[in-house]
């Protein structure tokens, strides 16, 4: 199993590296357009602001290769945010995978950004097979994706929003996998055993 993991300018790859290696797969990380394309699993992780990060994408030409992509596509974080058509963090374009907007969340009696474990409901993706129903994971995030026809997880903090997110072979998780236990190591699993067609 050929794995890519996106090299780009955001944090975090090192703790995906290492939750890949606990089940069994040595992936690759890589800007090569070539390499991208002829992976068989892609992973876009990301931890940082999402203008710099477009920025960076732009200046690499990601920006056209990944929405090109074909095999299934996991977006953690960052990258699921980078994969809607645009964030309210520095007003940003971005890759316009998904035609859903990121908004900050605006609350006086909640802590920004969502730091900890939270539950994730609604679950309607082969991502999730094997996963608990209310399963915990651990989120760090201060911007969000409404619900929509996309939406295969939900989660509640300050209101409900996607905390997952599917378009044919593109999937997306608000949450960080790589972080959140045996849970979250199933949907890695999961999305590294997927079997095409992915639609439901």
């Amino acid at each position: 199993m050929n794995v890519v993991i996106i090299k780009y300018n955001a944090g975090n790859i090192r703790s995906v590296l290492f939750a890949l290696e606990r089940i069994g797969i040595d992936a690759v990380v890589t800007d090569d357009h070539d390499e991208i394309k002829a992976a068989d699993r892609v992973i876009f992780p990301g931890v940082g602001e999402a203008s710099s990060a477009m920025a960076y994408l732009k200046e690499k030409g990601l920006d056209k290769v990944i929405p090109s992509l074909k095999q299934p596509v996991l977006g953690i974080c960052l990258g699921m945010q980078l994969m809607c058509s645009h964030s309210e963090e520095n007003n940003t374009p971005c890759l316009g995978i998904f035609d859903e907007k990121v908004k900050r969340f605006k609350a006086d009696d909640y802590k920004i950004p969502q730091i900890g474990w939270n539950n994730i409901t609604d679950l309607k993706s082969v991502l999730f097979e094997r996963v608990s129903p209310n399963a915990y994971m651990y989120f760090v995030h201060s911007y969000y994706v409404e619900k929509s026809d996309f939406s295969i997880a939900i989660t509640d903090y300050i209101q409900l929003y996607s905390s997952a997110l599917q378009k044919d072979n593109f999937f997306a998780v608000q949450f960080h996998p790589e972080k959140s236990g045996t849970e979250g190591q199933k949907i890695l699993e999961n999305f590294i055993h997927l079997q095409l067609p992915v639609n439901d």
